[in-house]
C-alpha cells in the first residue's frame, strides 16, 4: 500500500536543521540569478576568460522549477544530458552517452565519495535541492577534476561554506512543493546570516514519495524475458497504473560558517543526509506460477484505477510472496574551504578544499539486511592561479583521494579495498586578439589494494588543447582536441557475485588496462540581439573501452553454477562480464533561440533543440544503453510577474540497444510550466509555480536505464509549489 504522508513535516525539517533556531541567510541564490556569464568555477572565478569548452549552467528560477529528487533528472533537459534512472530514487547523469565512473559528480569541486560509481542502483549523494547553481562541463576543463571524467563533470555549487558576507544581516528561503505522479511532498529551508567577519549557513530538507504512477503495466514481459530479467514461466507481480516498491524518503541538513576578510576566507561545514528508496523489479515471486493473466489482473482492464491495484496488493502478496529490495543510505560529510587573494607576488588566487565523507548503505531484502557498503574517504585539492605571464593566464593544481571501500554480506560483490589516487594538473589560457587558446594536462596515479588479492596500479596521462576564433562580437568558432585516460575502477576489476538490486551476476577482470579516449570537437556560438545559437559536433575514439556486457550465460542460484539454460523458472539471473574493446562515439548538440514577439501583451521566444550520440564497437555491435535521437521545441512567455513555457520533445526509438539488450520505442514528452512572482514586501518575494509533466501520458522506457523493461518513467502528473525568499 502507498504510505501515508506525515502531517509533521515542519518537525521533520527542524530535526534536519538541528540548530535551525540560529539566524542565517541564503547568500547568492536570488542575487546569483542576475549573473549571466557561464563559466567554470574552479580556476576562473575572479576573472572571466572566454572558454572553449562546452559548459551548461542551471541557476535561478530555471533551476528552481526543474529541480527534482535526483541530479540526473534535474539536468536531463540540458543539451547532451540524459538520466540513467533506476526507479525514482536513482538518477545518475548521462553525458554524451557516458555515465557511472566516466562522469564525475561533485559538490563544489570535490567528489561525493559514495558508491554510485559501483552500480546503477546506487544513488548519488549530492542533493540538487540545495544547489544554488549546477554546472555541466565537457572538454579540456574536466582534466582539473579527474582523469575519470571522460564523459564530463557535473559540479553542484551551494553555499554550505559561505564565501562572502551577506548583503543583509539575515536572509532565508522556504520552499514547499508537491508532485502528483509520485505523490511526493518536499519541504526546504535555508538560512544565512553574517556580520563583521563571520558568516553562517544552515539548511534542511525533507522529501517523501509513494509508488510512481504510470500508464499501463510496469513490466514489459516479452522484453524482460528476452533480456533474462524475467524467466519464462516465472511468477511476477505486474499491476496496472503504478510501479511497486518505488517509494522514497530523504532528509538532511547542513551547518557551516566562514571567517571572511579582505584577503580571502576560510570556513567549515558539516552535512548529514539519509535516503531510503525502493528498487523496482525485485518484486518477483518464487511461487512457480506463470505471469500475465495468471496474476489475477484483467489485461483488458487497462483503464482500471491504480488505487484498485494497491487495494489488492496485500491480498496478492499472500498468494505470490514478493521479494522487496530497499536501499538505505547515510552520509556524513565534512567540508573545509578556503580562498586567499594575492597570496604571493606571482599568484592571484589560492584555493584549498578538503572533505571527509563517512558513507554507509545497506540493501534490505524483505526488511532483512543483505549487503552493507561503506566508504570512508578523504579528498583534498589545491589550485593556484598565477598572475598573467604575458598573454598567458591559468592555474596549476594538485588533487589527492584516499578511501577505504568495503562490502559485507551475502552479496559482497567487491572485496574490501584501499584506494589511493593522486594527480597533478595544469590549465593555461592565452588571449591573442580575436583568438583564444586553452591547453591542459593531467597526470595521476591510482592504486587499489583489495584484501586477499593482488592489487592493481595505473598511471593515466591526459592532455588537451583548444582554440577559438572570435570572428566578431556575435560569432565564435572553436576546435578542441583531447586525449584522456582513466584507470579501471574497483568494481570493473574485482566484481564477482550476485547483485539482488540489479538481478545479475557481475564478473570483473583484474587484467583490465587504462581506457584511452581521443576526442575531437567543433563548436559554433551565435549571440546576437534577436537570435542565439549553439552547435557542438564531436567524435570520440575510445581504445580499450571498459564495459559490462551480457555474456549469454545465466547464473543458477539454486545450484550456484553458470548454465546456458535455466532448470527452474525463477532461480537464474543473467551474467555480466567486464571486458574491453575499442569503440567510437559520434554525435552533436544544437539549439537555436528566436524571439517571436515583444508587445504590451508580453514577450514570447522560441527555442529549437536537438541532440544525438551513437556508440559502436570496432569489432561490430553497438555500445549498450545509449540515449536516442532527441529533438523538439520550447515556447517561453514573459509578462511582468508572469512567465510560462511549453516544451515538446520527441525521442526516437532506440533500435541499436547493444548485444543482449532490447530496443526501446520512441515517445513524445510534453511539459508545461507556469510561474508568478509576488513582491510581498521590499524585503521578501514569493514565487508560485505549477507544472504539468508528461501531459500526453506516454509510456516512456528510458534506453539508458538498466530497468527500462521493469520500470518506465512517471506518467501524467502535475506539480505545484511556492518559494519564499526574504
Amino acid at each position: 500500500m502507498r504510505p501515508e504522508k506525515s502531517p509533521l513535516l515542519a518537525l521533520r525539517l527542524c530535526s534536519a536543521l538541528g540548530v535551525a533556531a540560529a539566524s542565517a541567510e541564503e547568500v547568492g541564490t536570488d542575487q546569483a540569478q542576475a549573473l549571466a556569464p557561464i563559466m567554470v568555477t574552479a580556476p576562473l572565478q575572479r576573472s572571466e576568460v572566454p572558454l572553449v569548452d562546452p559548459v551548461n549552467e542551471m541557476s535561478g528560477e530555471d533551476l528552481r522549477t526543474h529541480v527534482t529528487g535526483t541530479i540526473g533528472t534535474t539536468i536531463q533537459n540540458q543539451m547532451g544530458v540524459n538520466s540513467a534512472s533506476f526507479g525514482p530514487g536513482v538518477g545518475q547523469p548521462v553525458l554524451r552517452g557516458q555515465t557511472g565512473p566516466r562522469v564525475r559528480v561533485m559538490q563544489d569541486a570535490t567528489g561525493a565519495s559514495d558508491a554510485s560509481y559501483l552500480s546503477p542502483d546506487h544513488r548519488v549523494t549530492v542533493e540538487p535541492l540545495l544547489a544554488d547553481k549546477i554546472e555541466v562541463m565537457r572538454g579540456p576543463a574536466t582534466l582539473m577534476y579527474s582523469g575519470n571524467a571522460i564523459g564530463g563533470a557535473v559540479n553542484v555549487i551551494d553555499n554550505r561554506v559561505p564565501s562572502m558576507l551577506p548583503k543583509d544581516l539575515l536572509n532565508g528561503v522556504f520552499e514547499q512543493r508537491y508532485d502528483t505522479a509520485l505523490d511526493e511532498t518536499t519541504t526546504l529551508m535555508k538560512l544565512d546570516a553574517g556580520k563583521d567577519i563571520l558568516a553562517v549557513h544552515f539548511d534542511g530538507y525533507y522529501r517523501d514519495s509513494a509508488d510512481v504512477l504510470i500508464p499501463g503495466r510496469p513490466i514489459d514481459v516479452e522484453a524482460a524475458e528476452a533480456e533474462g530479467i524475467v524467466a519464462p514461466g516465472e511468477a511476477i507481480f505486474n499491476p496496472i497504473g503504478y510501479i511497486p516498491n518505488t517509494q522514497t524518503r530523504s532528509y538532511g541538513g547542513t551547518a557551516g560558517f566562514s571567517l571572511i576578510g579582505d584577503k580571502g576566507f576560510a570556513g567549515f561545514a558539516v552535512n548529514y543526509m539519509e535516503n531510503d528508496y525502493g528498487i523496482p523489479g525485485a518484486a518477483h515471486s518464487h511461487a512457480g506460477h506463470g505471469h500475465g493473466d495468471e496474476e489475477g489482473h484483467d489485461v483488458d482492464g487497462a483503464d482500471e484505477h491504480a488505487a484498485d491495484e494497491h487495494a489488492h496488493e496485500e491480498e496478492l502478496a499472500l498468494v505470490l510472496p514478493l521479494d522487496r529490495v530497499n536501499i538505505k543510505q547515510r552520509s556524513t560529510r565534512y567540508d573545509f574551504k578556503s580562498e586567499w587573494y594575492d597570496p604571493a607576488e606571482f599568484a592571484e588566487l589560492l584555493k584549498l578544499r578538503m572533505t571527509y565523507t563517512d558513507y554507509y548503505h545497506v540493501e534490505l531484502e524483505n526488511q532483512l539486511a543483505g549487503t552493507v557498503f561503506t566508504n570512508q574517504g578523504w579528498e583534498g585539492r589545491a589550485e593556484l592561479k598565477h598572475k598573467p605571464l604575458g598573454p598567458m593566464q591559468g592555474m596549476v593544481g594538485f588533487q589527492g583521494i584516499s578511501s577505504v571501500f568495503e562490502a559485507v554480506g551475502e552479496e559482497a560483490v567487491v572485496p574490501k579495498s584501499d584506494i589511493q589516487n593522486f594527480g597533478a594538473f595544469v590549465v593555461e589560457n592565452i588571449e591573442a586578439d580575436i583568438f583564444s587558446y586553452q591547453a591542459g594536462a593531467r597526470v595521476e596515479h591510482q592504486t587499489i589494494l583489495p584484501i586477499n588479492q593482488h592489487g592493481a596500479s595505473h598511471t593515466p596521462v591526459s592532455f588537451s588543447g583548444s582554440a577559438a576564433w572570435n570572428a566578431n562580437e556575435a560569432n565564435r568558432v572553436a576546435l578542441a582536441l583531447s586525449r584522456a585516460q582513466r584507470a579501471p575502477q574497483v568494481q570493473e576489476l574485482y566484481s564477482d557475485g550476485f547483485h539482488a538490486a540489479t538481478r545479475s551476476y557481475e564478473i570483473g577482470d583484474p587484467r583490465l588496462s587504462e581506457e584511452t579516449t581521443y576526442n575531437l570537437e567543433l563548436s559554433y556560438r551565435l549571440n546576437t540581439e534577436p537570435v542565439r545559437a549553439n552547435l557542438n559536433v564531436f567524435q570520440n575514439w575510445a581504445a580499450d573501452y571498459i564495459y559490462a556486457q551480457r555474456s549469454g550465460q545465466l547464473f543458477d542460484a539454486g545450484s550456484e553454477a553458470f548454465v546456458n539454460t535455466c532448470p527452474e523458472a525463477d532461480t537464474c539471473v543473467p551474467v555480466f562480464q567486464f571486458s574491453q574493446a575499442d569503440a567510437t562515439f559520434i554525435g552533436y548538440e544544437a539549439d537555436v533561440g528566436i524571439p517571436l514577439a515583444d508587445t504590451t501583451w508580453g514577450a514570447m521566444d522560441l527555442l529549437l533543440f536537438s541532440d544525438y550520440v551513437r556508440g559502436q564497437f570496432s569489432h561490430a555491435g553497438d555500445v549498450p544503453r545509449q540515449p536516442p535521437l532527441r529533438f523538439g521545441f520550447q515556447l517561453d512567455y514573459h509578462k511582468d510577474e508572469w512567465s510560462a513555457n511549453w516544451r515538446v520533445m520527441r525521442a526516437e526509438a532506440q533500435d541499436r540497444p547493444g548485444q543482449g539488450e532490447t530496443p526501446t520505442p520512441g515517445y513524445v514528452l510534453m511539459n508545461i510550466t507556469v510561474e508568478y512572482k509576488i513582491s510581498a514586501s521590499p524585503y521578501a518575494e514569493v514565487l508560485l509555480f505549477a507544472k504539468g509533466n508528461n501531459l500526453l501520458d506516454q509510456e516512456i522506457r528510458n534506453s539508458t536505464s538498466y530497468l527500462r523493461n521493469i520500470a518506465p518513467e512517471p506518467g501524467i502528473g502535475g506539480a505545484i509549489g511556492l518559494r519564499a525568499t526574504f
